[in-house]
């Protein structure tokens, strides 16, 4: 059974949204976030999890009426060890496909959960639980999709992969030209397995298939961007593919600051007052963080420490090893201007403190769109997904940061320290560093405006609710 819900609801009359996000955090906390705009709105919210996630997501929202319910998830699932419910604790991303094909066992008792609430109004549910379609129309209720996703990569992909343009290349890191938006060029190295077959067969290849036709059958996209951002891609995107886009975001700004008590029990953490040091002191820093499902090697990793130690710069490095990977000296040799974080951080305000003056990141779109709210510009360095198309337009479209440069020119090739360090000075102290610093300051006002009272992402929110209101 599931587990009786946190919360309240409100009345029967008001509106009832149900949310669901994937099990994964940088899938869940952006509709975290959307929850807070829709309570705003005097939507009733529940949000469907697992007992492992539901923790994470009640503390989050434990200022609000937001109702949780878990589901239990499934069990004996091949190659995954027990008690792992997301993505954030799979020994290897490889076993994806098969945490996620998992899910679909969810439906019987999230079905069975949907019946005993309140009337629900529309659910929104992550692409990767295209099962959920079946349920919404079993309901009668429009089901929207929430990818975490940029329209710029979600339209390059589906135009890409519709007129086969990743095969017009006999390399696959030679450019291509995408003829529809010929100033943009991608290699097939841009995208990654099943878009790389040229014949996709196999699980990873029907379970994006499967999600794919579930989500062209829902009621539209709920997308975490604004408007003016990507709005050539937007308006492509909704005048030639269905469902529609509908950017509500940056969802990001719709959590309040965390409250800081002043008092004797209140401390910081050891990383925050690190930063307010660092700005005391008249220092800039370099925040680096590669998200929680980057694969990094050994010798890759060795890489980024020399090029971080030779930089110079102060930076603060979020990382996902083992203290042993690390016992060569480095920490206590750069511990004047470096410290590393291994526990889970506050990544937006890390982002905010005013210390910080530039991100290395693997180009998740959270990530990305935190940082043109916290106008820092990036040094991008993809990892995995859609990351490198990411990449392509933070670098190329909108010009808010600057490239590492692997040591062979492809997209997915090893990064020297050598190329490490350049880049790192470059986008710290350098004049290209100082024209991405100065059009994500431009852009990120108008991310702030977008979510304002009148702003076209608030507009688009109170719009696509109307519109979910009155559907029959």
């Amino acid at each position: 059974m599931a587990s009786l819900p946190s919360g309240s609801w409100s009345s029967e009359s008001d509106p009832h949204a149900v949310l669901f996000p994937f099990m994964s955090k940088g899938h869940t906390i952006p509709l975290l976030h959307l929850a807070r705009l829709l309570l705003y709105r005097r939507i009733a919210v529940t949000i469907f999890t697992t007992p492992a996630n539901r923790p994470f997501i009640s503390n989050s929202l434990s200022d609000t009426t937001a109702s949780v319910i878990d589901l239990p998830f499934p069990q004996n699932i091949d190659g995954i060890p027990a008690g792992i419910e997301s993505t954030d604790k799979l020994p290897s991303m490889s076993l994806f496909v098969s945490l996620a094909t998992a899910t679909k066992q969810m439906k019987p008792r999230f079905e069975k959960a949907l019946e005993t609430l309140p009337h629900i109004t529309f659910i929104i549910s992550d692409g990767f639980l295209g099962w959920t379609l079946d349920s919404a129309t079993k309901f009668g209720v429009p089901r929207l999709v929430y990818y975490g996703m940029s329209n710029f990569a979600m339209t390059m992909s589906r135009f890409v992969v519709e007129n086969r343009l990743l095969f017009e290349k006999e390399s696959a890191d030679e450019l291509f030209t995408v003829t529809k938006f010929p100033w943009i060029k991608l290699t097939r190295n841009d995208f990654e397995p099943p878009f790389t077959d040229p014949e996709p067969k196999g699980p990873h290849s029907e379970f994006i298939l499967d999600s794919v036709i579930s989500t062209s059958k829902s009621y539209g996209l709920v997308m975490n961007s604004f408007y003016e951002l990507e709005q050539l891609y937007v308006d492509y995107w909704n005048s030639h593919y269905e469902p529609r886009a509908w950017c509500v975001g940056p969802c990001c700004l719709a959590e309040p600051p965390s409250v800081e008590f002043e008092s004797e029990n209140y401390q910081k953490p050891p990383y925050m007052q690190w930063l307010d040091q660092k700005l005391a002191d008249g220092k800039s820093v370099l925040y680096v963080a590669f998200g929680s499902q980057a694969e990094i090697s050994s010798d890759q990793f060795r890489e980024i420490k020399i090029g971080l130690e030779k930089s110079e710069v102060n930076f603060l490095w979020v990382v996902r090893r083992n203290e042993s990977e690390l016992d060569d000296g480095f920490e206590e040799r750069v511990k004047e201007r470096g410290i590393l974080v291994r526990d889970w951080v506050d990544q937006r305000k890390i982002l905010g403190h005013y210390s910080v003056q530039g991100f290395l990141s693997h180009c998740g779109w959270n990530s990305v769109i935190e940082s043109i709210c916290a106008k820092v510009p990036i040094l991008a360095w993809p990892m995995m997904a859609e990351q490198p198309i990411n990449a392509r337009m933070v670098v190329e479209d909108i010009k808010i940061g600057l490239r590492v440069e692997t040591c062979n020119g492809s997209v997915r090739g090893f990064v020297k320290w050598e190329e490490l360090e350049k880049m790192v000075r470059e986008l710290m102290e350098g004049e290209m560093g100082r024209d991405v610093r100065k059009k994500v300051k431009e852009i990120g006002q108008m991310a702030i405006k977008a979510v304002e009272k009148g702003g076209s992402s608030w507009n688009t929110l109170n719009e696509l609710i109307d519109e979910l209101k009155t559907h029959p």
